[in-house]
């Protein structure tokens, strides 16, 4: 255990930034002197924390390669999968920063530990759901469950360790290991799926969860954060609803067009509910997302370009796991491979980005790590049967180190130019860019996919072409949005530092 810490922890020294804290309410773990060398219980402390975050990114990816398997078990169509991964991310999304500031009032430990055993409730429906309303109902608990860990973990690290070299050292490691999470999630899913099938995957967050929840309430320290004294339940409300129903139509509409009635009210309904949210925010005592630091032009470019780098690379993943299993015919175990080559070229990009960031600024290397994601996505959507495995190992090596570089980029430009007192709102931000980033990528994306490969399969083809058309349609679509943004971001910095 040490071990993997004091690893983690000589990778951050080099590229941990400070970031701010709410004040304690328990006394911050000391640090032995040194190279802000932790204690014995600090490391302990620190592994729990990490421990749970882990959990959450495995959780995250280690179904994208078991997709395919449960569709098959449970009988989701091709439209309807990108639901499994999408009922844990919009909950998780729409309420983290509801459940962190719960934990301000009601006591961060008391959440992050409550969180903890839904998480793990919920991770032991789902290896024993009986159909895709079990499935879909465990996810959407599931993230639940997350949205209450990651806050509230968060806080609880920096909390726990003094502001200076061992927070910025502890902020490094939970870094690099939640990176390392989503590349050990993709080949592990692969491995359980192909070894015990795909309910082994959510059995391993059940034992997971078990642990922490019993390690936390002995090692952590409780905390609470004493300015905050109101809860924003209309803004958590109207942004959750409003997700919802406008990913309800994108996936509906991939299936039986856009002319029903369904689609439409609840395309409109979504858009109200949206619009919603934005007028709450503005209103509201204590809003979950403060629209006045978002007009802040660095931190709403910053955010926009971390929401598309989010939602864009989740569709690769996604897509290329279809294009894996469903058109090229490879086994779980040998996809799930394919992806941990791509993490393991994102975690070595995660060891250069912040170098380049101090280099070239962090608005610049966004719009650079857009546009390089963008053209790698584009090669990315001329896979074809003989040489998709080739392409994917290839560009989609380059794709997935470049990747990293716009997501360290996007959480400096967007915190940056910011006085202390706002930090923390502008932190909730990222945060919320991210989730909001996971839960509508997929479902935009697969409902062009689904709609084209539908197209094809009616004119003749058969299902593995037309999936591979519908697959190419959406790759093609992710790059030219990723180029889009990175060009409305490289006019607005310019109009930015021209004022």
């Amino acid at each position: 255990m040490t071990e993997i810490i004091d690893t983690a922890a000589d990778v951050a020294d080099a590229a941990a930034t400070r970031a701010p804290a709410a004040p304690p309410a328990a006394p911050a773990l000391p640090a032995e002197p040194g190279r802000a060398r932790m204690t014995a219980r600090a490391r302990l402390v620190l592994f729990v924390l990490c421990a749970a975050n882990f959990m959450v990114a495995i959780d995250f990816s280690i179904l994208n390669v078991a997709l395919p398997s449960i569709g098959t078990d449970l009988r989701f169509s091709e439209a309807n999968l990108q639901w499994i991964a999408t009922a844990f991310s919009l909950p998780s999304g729409g309420f983290l920063l509801l459940f962190g500031r719960i934990g301000d009032l009601a006591g961060r430990r008391r959440v992050f530990v409550s969180g903890l055993l839904l998480f793990t409730l919920a991770s032991l429906l789902a290896a024993f759901a009986w159909d895709p309303a079990a499935l879909l109902a465990a996810r959407a608990l599931q993230g639940l469950g997350a949205a209450a860990i990651v806050p509230t973990g968060m806080a609880l690290l920096t909390t726990s360790f003094a502001e200076g070299p061992a927070r910025d050292r502890a902020l490094g490691v939970a870094g690099s290991l939640m990176a390392f999470g989503f590349t050990v999630g993709v080949v592990l899913g692969g491995v359980l799926t192909q070894a015990f099938g795909w309910r082994s995957t959510m059995a391993l967050s059940v034992v997971l969860g078990a642990a922490v929840s019993v390690a936390a309430p002995l090692l952590v320290g409780e905390s609470r954060n004493l300015h905050h004294t109101r809860l924003d339940v209309p803004g958590a409300v109207t942004v959750t609803g409003g997700l919802l129903a406008v990913i309800y139509a994108l996936t509906t509409a991939a299936q039986h067009g856009w002319g029903r009635p369904d689609v439409i009210g609840t395309l409109v309904g979504g858009a109200a509910l949206l619009a919603g949210f934005v007028a709450i925010e503005a209103r509201v005592e204590e809003p979950l997302v403060s629209l006045k630091v978002l007009r802040r032009r660095t931190v709403a470019l910053g955010n926009l370009g971390g929401l598309t780098i989010f939602a864009m690379a989740s569709s690769v993943v996604f897509l290329g796991t279809l294009f894996l299993q469903q058109v090229h015919g490879m086994s779980p175990i040998g996809s799930g491979l394919v992806f941990g080559v791509l993490g393991a070229a994102a975690a070595v990009g995660g060891l250069v980005a912040p170098r380049a960031v101090g280099r070239f600024g962090a608005p610049r290397t966004i719009v650079l790590a857009l546009l390089a994601q963008a053209a790698t996505t584009a090669v990315l959507a001329t896979i074809g049967r003989g040489d998709g495995v080739v392409i994917l190992l290839t560009a989609g090596t380059v794709w997935a180190f470049v990747h990293i570089f716009g997501i360290v980029a996007y959480g400096v430009a967007a915190t940056s130019g910011l006085p202390d007192r706002e930090q923390g709102l502008a932190t909730g931000l990222v945060t919320t860019a991210q989730q909001v980033g996971l839960t509508v990528g997929i479902p935009l994306l697969s409902a062009i996919a689904a709609a084209r490969s539908n197209v094809l399969q009616r004119a003749g083809h058969s299902a593995a072409d037309g999936l591979l058309g519908g697959i190419r349609l959406a790759l093609g679509v992710d790059a030219a949005i990723l180029l889009a943004v990175a060009a409305l971001l490289a006019v607005g910095l310019r109009a930015l530092r021209r004022g």
